[in-house]
């Protein structure tokens, strides 16, 4: 007998979810352009130069494009729910979209470039990205755990093929394989703390979870359930956010994968995974906060201290900034762990708000400079290490100025977007009076900066191999870097319209 049938026989009637369609638009504005571009592209001979990477680009911009439309329809009707109670309607939610369909952009403008010039143009990659960007985008507006882990595996499965995509080079299928077992475990580990979530609250829906908190006390061992299953919760989400310990598979993963691949994972794939953690630890437990925010402090800490550490004496530039990455996990850490204080209160300080803009100005500027790392591997036979570096200054002025920017602003200088990311997460935690942990973040900074700087002396004061190749810099990755350094620099000036924006994002749907 089937449900529906059931259902009439106890005199009930199923009563389908409404839709709503235009609020759903993001996201099916990016399934369509990964539809289109693997069923056109499949029935249709190669498509003119350049014209997946526009598709895709177009894609994103007009599924951001829908997400600016709708945060003006938040504003004005108020945070809800979708399809059911599924997913959530807030600001939050736009605000992660935006960012998710900006860095989508930026990599498919960097992607033209790299897969043509191997030969590898199609709209496989490409598809995979849109798909992946769907994935992160309902991991941040998930409204149910169930759904947010369906988001987490669209997001994580594009990303492991993505990663071995070039059959070409052993390190990526290397890097694919490390990548999907390591990954296989953490979603283990997550779903493991769904259910353990569900065994103590008896719903996967955050809002039932938080009623379920506020109308009783746990009893029976209920509580040891749900402390196991935040703990899982939290081991599922620190891989995907590579977080020390849980770091191991970023800096091989990094350096074998398609260098846009990297740039896609370090922005998309992170903007995803932090997104997801707030929606469950911030949004849907805060009432064990007390319970969480000491290992999300430990992890901060972890990843700071290491991630900076190790950055330094890496000799190749895709395992320097995957252990950079590790190091601006922590920061974002610590703003995750100054939103803790308050989760769950009417009234909230800057954690969320300091998170959700540092992971914006991160996914632009870490792509910038992962454009420029492509940049000088082709110029160089593939080679990204410190050496490939020298003299860039004296071959190309203009990429080696931006790609200046991007590591000053990774260094947390002022006038620089990064120094707005760094400066919002410590100024969090200094408010929520979590002062050795801010302290700690700035003398990691200190210490990473000279990452930076080892860099910079490469490019700048370095003279380089005069059988080096200058190639002309192609116009779709060139305009990806100088839009990505003009927006690093005018966030860093004017960064007021940007926080004034994040702001709203603590009006989440409950």
């Amino acid at each position: 007998m089937s449900i529906t049938s059931a259902l009439v026989a106890q005199g009930s009637t199923y009563v389908s979810p409404d839709v709503e369609w235009f609020h759903l638009s993001p996201i099916i504005a990016l399934v369509s352009g990964a539809l289109f571009l693997l069923v056109v592209g499949a029935l249709t001979p190669q498509w003119p130069r350049g014209l997946y990477a526009f598709v895709t680009a177009v894609t994103a911009g007009v599924a951001g494009g829908l997400a600016m439309f709708l945060w003006d329809d938040v504003t004005d009707q108020g945070e809800g729910t979708l399809v059911g109670g599924a997913l959530a309607f807030d600001t939050f939610t736009q605000f992660l979209t935006i960012t998710v369909c900006a860095a989508t952009l930026l990599v498919a403008l960097v992607s033209d470039d790299e897969l043509r010039g191997g030969g590898k143009d199609g709209p496989e990659v490409y598809a995979l990205f849109l798909v992946a960007a769907t994935g992160a985008v309902v991991m941040g507006a998930a409204n149910d755990l169930i759904v947010l882990f369906l988001g987490l595996e669209t997001l994580s499965l594009a990303l492991y093929v993505l990663a071995a995509s070039d059959r070409e080079r052993t390190a990526s299928q290397e890097s694919g394989i490390k990548y999907f077992v390591l990954g296989g475990f953490a979603s283990a580990f997550f779903l493991y703390g769904i259910a353990l979530i569900y065994g103590g609250t008896q719903s996967t829906n955050i809002g039932e979870i938080i009623t379920s908190f506020q109308g009783s006390v746990l009893i029976e061992g209920n509580d040891a359930l749900v402390l196991a299953g935040i703990a899982l919760l939290i081991v599922g989400l620190g891989f995907k956010v590579a977080a020390v310990p849980f770091h191991v598979w970023t800096p091989d993963v990094y350096e074998g994968a398609p260098t846009n691949v990297t740039a896609f994972m370090a922005s998309v794939g992170k903007a995803g995974a932090f997104a997801a953690m707030l929606r469950v630890l911030v949004i849907a437990l805060p009432f064990h906060r007390d319970d969480w925010r000491p290992a999300i402090w430990a992890l901060a800490l972890l990843s700071l201290v290491i991630g900076s550490a190790l950055a330094i004496i890496q000799t190749d530039v895709k395992r320097m900034l995957a252990y950079s990455s590790i190091s601006h996990a922590g920061f974002i850490l610590v703003g995750v762990e100054a939103a803790g204080h308050d989760a769950g209160e009417a009234i909230v300080g800057d954690g969320m708000p300091s998170v959700m803009t540092y992971l914006l100005l991160y996914s632009v500027l870490t792509i910038g400079s992962f454009a420029v790392v492509a940049l000088v591997a082709r110029s160089n036979g593939g080679d990204t290490s410190i050496e490939a570096f020298k003299g860039l200054a004296g071959r190309r002025p203009v990429i080696a100025l931006c790609l200046t920017v991007f590591l000053l602003a990774q260094a947390g200088v002022p006038f620089t977007s990064g120094f707005v990311a760094k400066w919002g997460v410590i100024q969090a935690a200094v408010e929520e009076q979590s002062y050795a942990i801010a302290i700690i973040a700035m003398v990691s900074a200190v210490i990473a900066a000279f990452l930076y700087l080892r860099i910079m002396v490469n490019v700048w004061l370095e003279a380089g191999d005069e059988a080096t190749q200058r190639e002309p810099v192609p116009i779709s990755t060139g305009l990806a870097v100088l839009a990505s350094a003009a927006f690093t620099l005018f966030v860093g000036v004017w960064p007021g319209w940007l926080l004034d924006a994040a702001d709203t994002v603590t009006q989440y749907a409950r």
